[in-house]
């Protein structure tokens, strides 16, 4: 396999370790640079094609990314010219689909709804956006999402749009989510039999909104499909220095971010091609 310059490194390195966008961003931030590479260092089609490979393989719980780079390499040519084209065509894919799902949530949520979410998805930021933009009032619960805090991002976000939001701890989500109308968060994977992979924390909303009686929706583009086996896909691990633990020789740190969510938990997908109902089980 060619061996990567230095820049090409660097644009794999900084995929792996963004710990903070949601997976559509990343892979929007992904392309661009990839672009950047291609304009700046005009790499031959070997050295391309490994870079391609190499981010494919670079965040396996993110499948939306591994997606967008294999649609770009069915184009068949590893050659720039023909790469160039390819992701800015795939850009444009991802963007049009994060719109259309926009736009079939807004159809079915309720009338001044309040809306429950965890992490930061650029498909639930999408949904704020276009609701502030229509000028209908709603308001956000939203959690931390330790450790990462990505909730504090979206909670700047949605000031800056001039709308409710609390901010809440992970560990208060079953003590807020019956205030909530609808539970809304992004997916990471979505696999065939309905299991999806998202950020850790992401199954206890759902388990705490089922409690409830809170709807639990999940936006899920086709740029999450997967054919895998969700026993045999890795949840990806980050480094236990972030969870800020006490040294001792008998203290062991996990800090596992992605997690499977059960089908059964889900009320509603919404995809670019519209809106799918999801078996959820009886309620207590």
């Amino acid at each position: 396999m060619q061996q990567l310059d230095t820049r090409a490194q660097s644009i794999v390195a900084e995929l792996r370790e963004d710990l903070q966008s949601g997976a559509t961003e990343l892979a929007r931030k992904t392309l661009d640079q990839v672009l950047a590479y291609l304009d700046r260092e005009q790499p031959d089609t070997g050295t391309l094609r490994t870079l391609l490979s190499e981010l494919q393989r670079a965040r396996p719980s993110m499948i939306v990314i591994g997606n967008a780079l294999a649609r770009i390499k069915q184009r068949g040519s590893a050659e720039p010219d023909a790469v160039r084209e390819a992701i800015i065509d795939i850009r444009a894919q991802l963007r049009d689909a994060t719109g259309a799902m926009a736009r079939h949530a807004l159809q079915e949520l309720p009338d001044t709804p309040v809306i429950m979410t965890h992490s930061a998805s650029s498909a639930v930021l999408a949904l704020f956006r276009s609701l502030a933009k229509d000028k209908k009032p709603f308001s956000v619960i939203c959690t931390q999402s330790s450790p990462g805090f990505e909730g504090h991002t979206l909670a700047s976000a949605l000031n800056g749009l001039s709308v409710p939001v609390t901010l809440i701890t992970d560990a208060q989500m079953a003590l807020f989510v019956g205030q909530a109308d609808v539970v809304v968060t992004g997916c990471d994977t979505w696999f065939a039999d309905g299991w999806l992979i998202n950020k850790s924390g992401t199954h206890l909303l759902a388990l705490a909104a089922r409690a409830s009686g809170t709807p639990f929706w999940v936006l899920a583009d086709s740029f999450r499909n997967s054919d895998a086996d969700p026993a045999s896909v890795i949840l990806e691990e980050m480094p236990g220095d972030e969870l800020r633990a006490p040294s001792g020789r008998w203290i062991t740190t996990r800090n596992v971010y992605f997690e499977l969510i059960p089908r059964g938990l889900v009320s509603r997908r919404i995809s670019e091609q519209g809106v799918s109902s999801c078996p959820v089980g009886p309620r207590p």
